[in-house]
């Protein structure tokens, strides 16, 4: 839980888990989301001060109840607050997610939804975020 901890542990945490993937995958990480979704101001300034765009989810598969393939692709494919742009919470480690996953892509193309990747979805400057948290441009075009 990153609100628990002080801003030094907060950094540490962040770079720790960095330097550990850069390491293994090579890849120079620019997003962060909090575990457990658990983030405050003060965890997004010191993310911000590593480098990263703090990120979060708006459509909560309920994977990690495991309740279930249908019970994952009804959720997401019906959710309240799916619409363009929105960000999915699949956890890897869940019992039925990847059973799930192809028939709940399908549903979404279905429902004329394409897929892209997060870095081209986060805007980074200029933009502000509503009261649900999405983003929108302000000032000069990206």
């Amino acid at each position: 839980h990153m609100t628990k901890l002080n801003e030094a542990e907060m950094l540490a945490e962040i770079q720790g888990c960095h330097d550990i993937i850069k390491e293994q995958t090579g890849i120079d990480m620019t997003l962060f989301r909090a575990p457990y979704g658990d983030y405050n101001e003060a965890v997004v300034k010191c993310a911000k001060s590593l480098g990263y765009s703090t990120i979060q989810w708006d459509v909560d598969s309920l994977d990690w109840k495991d309740y279930g393939v249908e019970a994952i692709i009804d959720t997401v494919c019906t959710h309240q607050n799916l619409k363009n742009g929105s960000i999915i919470l699949l956890h890897n480690g869940s019992k039925y997610t990847a059973q799930a996953l192809d028939q709940t892509l399908t549903n979404l193309e279905n429902q004329g939804y394409s897929f892209i990747a997060l870095d081209k979805l986060i805007l980074t400057e200029n933009y502000e975020l509503d009261h649900t948290g999405r983003q929108s441009k302000t000032g000069p075009a990206q």
